[in-house]
């Protein structure tokens, strides 16, 4: 029997597909019509492998997720906060790449498997490195609200290339705001460092206290 011209249709294939399309256009590009098109397939044929677009999105999303390495929660050596530190740039990297995908993500992990496997990792380090379950939970929704915001829009990008545009008499300390936009990524992830800095410093000296408390 001769082999198909295109391969079997597959979650895999569909997922692929979507992520292309949300990548290129947004969320809002998705639909039964614009997959099937890219795929060479009938609308009707996806739904025998998602039932809805939503749960195509989640898919997706669980796609992204799953890019972010973990290892470091498994490394013995490490402590608590190099482990974190280690994560928060995974998963920026991994949401860098694929903004668009950012709301639903922030919906939080559901059912998604990759990303209850995310979960899991930072909850237990914490827990096992000493922090009470509680501000172990905390710890975990402070990170993600943190890598989150910072992978949904870039700060240097929001100014434009141009030089008049910022009037020293309306504006007279964005005298090189202009500059910034060439200067996206350096600005930009010089943020997430000095703020992922900031956020283990203060989460190290609770840290601290509660190790007192204990002694």
């Amino acid at each position: 029997m001769a082999r198909p011209r295109k391969p079997l249709l597959s979650r895999a294939l569909i997922v692929e597909a979507a992520g292309a399309l949300v990548d290129a256009e947004g969320l809002e590009a998705v639909s039964t019509r614009r997959l099937a098109a890219a795929l060479g397939v009938s609308g009707p044929s996806l739904y025998n492998h998602f039932r809805t677009k939503d749960e195509i999105l989640e898919a997706v999303a669980d796609a992204v997720s799953a890019r972010v390495d973990l290892s470091m929660f498994e490394d013995g050596g490490r402590d608590w906060r190099g482990a974190l530190h280690a994560w928060a740039h995974s998963y920026r990297d991994a949401l860098s790449d694929h903004p668009n995908i950012v709301p639903v993500l922030a919906r939080g992990p559901g059912r998604r498997p990759a990303g209850l496997r995310l979960a899991d990792a930072v909850f237990g380090a914490m827990t096992e490195a000493g922090w009470p379950p509680g501000q172990a939970t905390r710890i975990g929704a402070l990170m993600r609200y943190f890598i989150l915001g910072s992978a949904v829009a870039s700060f240097a990008g929001g100014f434009v290339d141009d030089e008049t545009a910022y009037d020293p008499s309306d504006y007279p300390h964005l005298g090189q705001a202009h500059l910034l936009a060439e200067r996206r990524r350096e600005v930009d992830e010089g943020a997430f460092e000095t703020g992922l800095t900031a956020l283990l410093d203060g989460l190290a000296l609770q840290y601290e206290a509660l190790r007192e408390t204990v002694r």
